[in-house]
């Protein structure tokens, strides 16, 4: 029997590869990254940033990482910069050949909705905004963004400035570390996202304030719109700043 391949089965697929997933792979990287690749080890660092955001993998441990074996400045601009081509790698994903697979997973995100709209309005803010403040899952959020009218480069601008705080955090955490080891063991992703947020929680708690506020400022659009449409890009490369309202099926 036939089987049709989609590029949303497709991309849902590629998504399921649990790519340098696995802890005991991450430390690996890392002590071959230490050891052998020498003044090339923060560029490798940076690009080993496109597998681990495209394919939706935490990326915290390499950050943590990037701390530990580079320092401050030199681990912090690798980590940055890697942050942010893997965020605009799983972005342009998004906006080509996984459109579809993104648009079937809207539903999923309810408050996703006042923030498409808001961005038709303030794309560069809302984006630095949803950087600093955790409203949606934060290794879907490239993907969501992606079917955003948002242009691509104010996309990049903003995630690289609003990922700055939390990357920079977590590249200190990394400078205090005594070994590897203290990396992959009793650091998992949600303890170190958790208390990174703590330490930063006053910035967030402002720039959450702010982003329920522009959030606000488009309730009386969002009335007009029933809960199960969104505004996304359209399917022409020719109208890709206007937004085309979608019915997303229940």
């Amino acid at each position: 029997m036939a089987v049709k391949l989609t590029w949303a089965s497709a991309f849902s697929a590629f998504l399921a590869v649990p790519v340098l997933s696995n802890l005991s792979i991450l430390k690996d990287f890392l002590i071959w990254v230490k050891q052998d690749l020498g003044p090339w080890g923060p560029l490798v660092l940076a690009i080993a940033y496109i597998p681990l955001t495209v394919l939706a993998v935490p990326a915290s441990i390499l950050t943590l990482g990037g701390g530990y074996l580079f320092g401050l400045p030199v681990g912090f601009i690798a980590d940055s910069v890697g942050a942010t081509i893997g965020a605009t790698a799983a972005f342009i994903v998004g906006r080509t050949i996984g459109r579809s697979y993104v648009i079937s997973k809207l539903k999923n995100y309810p408050k996703f909705q006042a923030v498409a709209i808001a961005i038709q309005r303030s794309g560069f803010k809302i984006v630095l905004l949803l950087r600093l403040v955790p409203l949606l899952p934060f290794n879907m959020l490239n993907y969501l963004l992606s079917v955003t009218p948002v242009p691509i480069g104010e996309y990049m601008l903003a995630s690289w400035f609003g990922m700055m705080p939390i990357t920079f955090a977590l590249v200190y955490l990394g400078t205090t570390l005594k070994d590897l080891s203290d990396i992959t063991h009793g650091w998992n992703e949600i303890s170190t996202t958790h208390w990174v947020y703590v330490a930063l929680g006053f910035g967030v708690s402002v720039a959450k304030a702010s982003l329920e506020k522009a959030l606000a400022e488009n309730v009386e659009v969002e009335g007009l719109l029933s809960p199960s449409m969104l505004p996304i890009l359209a399917d022409s490369p020719s109208d890709v700043h206007k937004p085309l309202i979608v019915r997303i099926e229940s």
